[in-house]
């Protein structure tokens, strides 16, 4: 058992190595341009965006009133800050007690989702779920000051707890999942449907249902500080507005500047015709690679797509990541639903649901990895295809450090 915990360890150490690296050594070496924010070799680089309204809960509670164009803390959901705050009432200052709770969760849902895999598919295929967990670069998320790691840890352990019916637990990990993050109640319907699918029976229907009391709770609070029960929801009305449904303009947008690049989408016509141009060819070239694929055999086949795909990463940055994650998670989780539990394919499919009604794209991708379903698929198509897995993680590590840089000097990740 002892020998089994050191490859979640290990994935967890050697990835975490790389973050603090990146923002602690690298970032603060790399020049800003005017009015840029510098790296500083201090905890301060794990604190941003986000994280300042966890520092706002934990420190002084939460607020919220009727003006919902301003942005309040109620949006966020109190466990995490909770526990948070539980660290520092024994002396600890919030940046170290926040990322001790992220941190420690993180490596937590590694160690669990490592033995739930081990035991369902073998050790080459946990293995390769959880490098993909630890590398993917929006696990940065699971190390600065973010929910991440501990909404991973709870929703493995509802997802792991339920499909080996092990009710107790899961509607305790259920209940501390749907108190972590809104995302959490995605677990529900998976639970009512899998309930109703294999006949499991009242206590299945119990645990399926109990599972929302941590938004119930949160909600009475809301209710009883506030007077308005639903006080998280109003308030993220001043990050997306009224928008609702599909953000079909916001994708469509992202799916132009990916083929006609920012300036010609911006200007409505092509100002710009080199990005277009290199996307052509770059397209083309993968089009004639796969069609010569069996004269060129497999090593200069795999070569060539590498070399294009990073082109291609080059040429369009981060958004072409973002759809490939969102659309093509949806297309992995259904070649996979044969392969993965039940539970599980319908919770990565009612997250996904969740993310694409949201009305905008925001951070689409960082919650997309946050849906454990897709690291087990992808983990289970690495493991007959490690010729390709292999480049992929280097791959994932070179944007990890990226992120990581970007995160540390204050600039936007996901």
């Amino acid at each position: 058992m002892r020998e089994n915990y050191k490859f979640p360890i290990t994935m967890w150490l050697s990835s975490r190595l790389l973050i603090v690296v990146a923002m602690l050594i690298i970032a603060p070496l790399i020049p800003v341009p005017e009015n840029g924010v510098y790296a500083t070799f201090s905890l301060d680089i794990l604190s941003a965006w986000d994280s300042s309204w966890y520092e706002k809960i934990a420190t002084y509670g939460y607020d919220f009133s009727s003006d919902v164009k301003q942005i309040h803390t109620v949006a966020f959901f109190p466990l995490f800050p909770l526990l948070t705050r539980v660290l520092m009432t024994i002396g600890l200052p919030f940046k170290v007690a926040g990322t001790l709770v992220n941190n420690i969760a993180f490596l937590a849902a590694l160690i669990v989702l490592y033995f739930w895999a081990e035991e369902l598919y073998g050790q080459k295929a946990a293995r390769w779920a959880t490098a993909i967990l630890a590398w993917c670069p929006y696990s940065l998320y699971g190390t600065v000051i973010y929910t991440e790691g501990l909404f991973l840890l709870c929703t493995i352990a509802a997802l792991k707890s339920f499909e080996k019916k092990q009710y107790v637990w899961a509607t305790f990990w259920g209940v501390l999942s749907t108190a972590t993050r809104v995302p959490g109640v995605a677990l529900i319907p998976a639970f009512l449907f899998v309930s109703w699918k294999e006949n499991r029976g009242i206590k299945a229907y119990i645990a399926s249902l109990t599972t929302g009391l941590g938004i119930i709770l949160y909600s009475l609070y809301c209710q009883l500080k506030f007077g308005d029960a639903l006080a998280f929801i109003h308030a993220q009305k001043a990050w997306r507005g009224d928008a609702t449904g599909f953000a079909l303009q916001g994708w469509w947008k992202m799916l132009m500047q990916i083929t006609v690049g920012f300036t010609n989408w911006e200007f409505g016509y092509i100002k710009d015709p080199l990005h277009p141009l290199l996307f052509l060819i770059i397209i083309t070239c993968g089009c004639l690679l796969w069609h010569f694929r069996l004269k060129l055999g497999n090593m200069k086949f795999r070569y060539g797509l590498y070399f294009l795909w990073l082109l291609l990463w080059l040429l369009t940055g981060d958004e072409i990541f973002k759809i490939i994650l969102v659309f093509g998670g949806i297309y992995l989780l259904w070649l996979s639903r044969n392969k993965i539990p039940l539970v599980t394919v319908v919770y990565g499919f009612s997250s996904l649901a969740l993310i694409l009604n949201t009305g905008i794209t925001a951070s689409a991708e960082r919650y997309a990895y946050g849906i454990i379903s897709l690291s087990i698929a992808f983990g289970l198509l690495l493991e007959r295809y490690p010729r390709w897995g292999y480049p992929i993680m280097c791959f994932f590590a070179i944007l990890l450090g990226h992120f990581s840089v970007r995160f540390a000097r204050d600039l936007w990740v996901a």
